[in-house]
């Protein structure tokens, strides 16, 4: 008997304020182009994105925005092990910006509101992404709450990340992105005395291993390794990765992945 093979979890994510970000507009500009009625034209279609534009006048000049690095990072690692789809409020111009950002090549499956002709928070939205891409629920990361409480309403795990740090947490938690932190430091006393500190907090297991950058007999490119895979509260250590970076940097040494 045959089996159909098991999808892999999905992950929808937001693009404006997850995984890019914008200068703030003049405050004359934001006024008009981000009017409630005027925008929902936009995101859904019903205006282009030069119409919108041309609504709002005031030689309003197109910016593609900039990516977030970290963000991109967290979702090149999820996507080892997801499904990982967009799924953004945008105008008719979203797909020419993501290939300027070179974004159109990071995701599985890309939906843009503007050619879907609905827009977050409408519950429609996401109904429509689940049965286009086979699944009944889906992880889905974005920077509005409004938007998170919609998506839990028709039974996908939202979760509101207002900055990577959240989204990071939010992955880690969830078991989307592997759990374990590396601490390399450049002493191995110091290394030990560290781990023995942290063992002691309640992190785990904080095996010290010795890492050879170079040749055996290159006993400068020595490193030291603490590992880490659970944190005090039980959750992730990747879910505290910036408190760990602090840590690193203050015993001059810096993080990595297992």
């Amino acid at each position: 008997m045959e089996r159909t093979p098991a999808l892999k979890p999905l992950l929808l994510l937001d693009l404006d304020g997850v995984l890019r970000r914008f200068p703030p507009l003049p405050a004359e500009i934001a006024e008009i182009a981000f009017e409630p009625s005027l925008l929902r034209r936009a995101v859904t279609g019903e205006i282009t994105d030069e119409q919108w534009r041309h609504e709002v006048g005031q030689d309003w000049a197109a910016s593609t925005g900039e990516v977030i690095t970290e963000a991109l990072a967290l979702v090149r690692t999820a996507r080892k092990q997801c499904f990982v789809a967009l799924l953004s409020n945008a105008t008719t111009r979203l797909e020419a910006d993501l290939a300027q950002l070179g974004l159109d090549a990071e995701f599985d499956a890309i939906f843009n509101s503007a050619r879907l002709g609905v827009a977050k928070p409408d519950p429609e939205i996401f109904r429509r992404v689940l049965a286009e891409l086979g699944h009944s629920t889906a992880v889905f990361c974005d920077d509005t709450e409004e938007n998170v409480a919609a998506a839990r309403a028709v039974g996908l795990d939202g979760v509101h990340v207002p900055d990577t740090a959240a989204l990071r947490t939010a992955l880690a938690v969830r078991g989307l992105i592997p759990p374990t932190v590396l601490l390399i430091l450049p002493d191995r006393d110091e290394a030990e005395e560290l781990a023995a500190e942290l063992l002691e907090d309640g992190w785990g297991p904080c095996a010290v291993h010795r890492d050879m950058l170079a040749g055996e007999d290159d006993a400068e490119d020595v490193d030291w390794v603490i590992e880490l895979t659970t944190a005090p509260d039980g959750t992730p250590a990747s879910a505290h990765r910036d408190e760990l970076d602090e840590l690193a940097e203050r015993h001059d040494g810096f993080t990595g992945e297992h």
